[in-house]
């Protein structure tokens, strides 16, 4: 590895530190809101966030060790254990439903969120097939299609849950991986006019997607009812102006908020530390994606350019749906704020993506 490619992984090594860091300060301070009525609860979940935050960097730092190759060749066994994995949540006593959604699977001791597998194992396993693909991969039947195929089936998965949001986040990833492997430019303009008539007919079928998207074309319309969360989030980002209230004074989390150390989390920062400290995620998130991306293009080989694409994508997608749904810039979504957040699951699979772009960074074009 060169000088300068060394000097690359680390500052991606140090941005993802900056975010973590930040992310778990920002996250004790959202659950500052617990310790009036439940102080007890307050220590549980700082402890447990600051658990799962150790772990995963163990796990981050472990998978930098594993070549990333190892990934192509398991990843069908991967794929086919998030979807039996996805598929459990469905049966009685498995699943845990919470919010009117079934997303978490019962283990006894802990719970997870199994989407979070079904997420890895479709990016590796299309990275891989792509990857055999060669220069088949751009074509509709060798690329795009077997795209559609994983789509569908995530898609029956994660709707009936129902989780739209990281069905979504699934497909940028696997679009941008097949955009990088080749894809043409009509393929992509198909798939956005299928997608749209698709979330038409979704809207149609699903009474919540409907509500959300009214919502936000017009969040005015109920503010007590669907469009609480998004009128309540905006008066606590407004309220933070330039420089925010300061560390642990927000007043919106304290029985205003929606899922405070969740779903609205930016919303606190926001409020918080003000148009400065959220300028200060958007740019950490931005640098991610931009080293990360440098980190794929760079990759000594097509599986791990594209393995490191689709991770890459699939975490910034999912943060600035996050907190472009907390700004009211598109439908609330219901997805975490990866680094930040409250959510093991999702903050393990992150530190975990990062641990395996580390590793491709590690085979560089033109190096051992």
């Amino acid at each position: 590895m060169s000088k300068v490619e060394k000097n690359q992984s680390r500052l991606f090594l140090f941005l993802v530190a900056l975010l973590a860091g930040f992310g778990f300060f920002i996250f004790l301070s959202a659950s500052l809101g617990m310790v009036g009525t439940n102080m007890s609860g307050f220590i549980h979940v700082g402890l447990k966030q600051l658990g799962v935050l150790l772990g995963g960097l163990v796990l981050m730092i472990g998978l930098s060790n594993v070549p990333y190759r190892v990934w192509r060749e398991y990843s069908l066994p991967i794929m086919i254990a998030g979807i039996a994995a996805t598929a459990l949540i469905f049966i009685p006593g498995l699943g845990i439903s919470a919010g009117g959604a079934t997303r978490w699977l019962n283990l006894g001791f802990f719970s997870i969120q199994p989407a979070e597998l079904l997420k890895l194992g479709m990016i590796m396993y299309y990275a891989a097939w792509l990857t055999r693909a060669k220069d088949k991969a751009g074509t509709l039947w060798t690329g795009l299609v077997p795209m559609l195929v994983l789509l569908a089936i995530s898609g029956i998965l994660l709707i009936l849950q129902p989780d739209t949001g990281t069905f979504l986040v699934i497909a940028s990833a696997l679009s941008a991986q097949y955009f990088i492997a080749g894809g043409k430019w009509r393929h992509f303009l198909a798939l956005f006019i299928f997608g749209l008539i698709a979330l038409l007919c979704l809207a149609i079928a699903k009474p919540y997607i409907r509500e959300r998207i009214m919502t936000f074309v017009d969040s005015d319309k109920d503010v007590l009812g669907s469009a609480y969360q998004i009128n309540q989030s905006l008066i606590a980002i407004g309220s933070g102006g330039i420089s925010g209230r300061g560390f642990g004074q927000s007043l919106q989390k304290f029985n205003f908020l929606p899922q405070p150390i969740g779903d609205s989390i930016f919303a606190v920062a926001g409020e918080e530390f003000g148009f400065i400290g959220t300028t200060i995620i958007l740019v950490l998130f931005l640098l991610f994606a931009i080293f990360g991306l440098k980190i794929a293009s760079s990759s000594r080989d097509t599986f791990g350019g594209l393995l490191a694409t689709g991770l890459v994508i699939l975490i910034i997608t999912q943060s600035f749906a996050n907190i472009g749904a907390m700004l009211g810039l598109i439908p609330l979504t219901g997805e975490p704020l990866i680094f930040v957040s409250q959510g093991g699951s999702a903050l393990l699979f992150g530190l975990s993506a990062v641990g395996i772009i580390l590793n491709i960074s590690r085979y560089q074009k033109n190096n051992n």
